[in-house]
């Protein structure tokens, strides 16, 4: 978040937090504090219940509380999702992926 992604900031720029309830949830609230003071819209993927986050954010969106070995887990499927959703409002084929180095496409 230092020097140069924190100066982009600004009421245009969303910033999505991945916060559930572990180790580096501290450092997380200060980063959206960060964020909330040059006015960016946060979109946090949160524990179930956490309220703390949830006041600070603009939306929220909650996953199931877990261990912290399957937090990545949980918290790439509403990524993923949004990724699918926006690809398919502009018209991209989500089936065909553009780019795709030749090791990846042929055998």
């Amino acid at each position: 978040m230092k020097h140069g992604p924190i100066a982009l900031i600004d009421e245009n720029m969303p910033v999505f937090v991945i916060a559930p309830k572990n180790g580096q949830y501290d450092k997380v609230v200060s980063n959206i504090q960060e964020v909330k003071g040059r006015d960016g819209k946060i979109i946090a993927i949160v524990s179930e219940g956490d309220t703390e986050i949830a006041k600070m954010s603009d939306y929220t969106l909650e996953i199931p509380e877990s261990s912290e070995a399957f937090s990545p887990l949980l918290t790439a499927i509403p990524l993923q999702l949004l990724s699918y959703q926006i690809a398919v409002m502009r018209g991209c084929n989500v089936d065909q992926s553009r780019n795709l180095a030749k090791s990846v496409t042929v055998e």
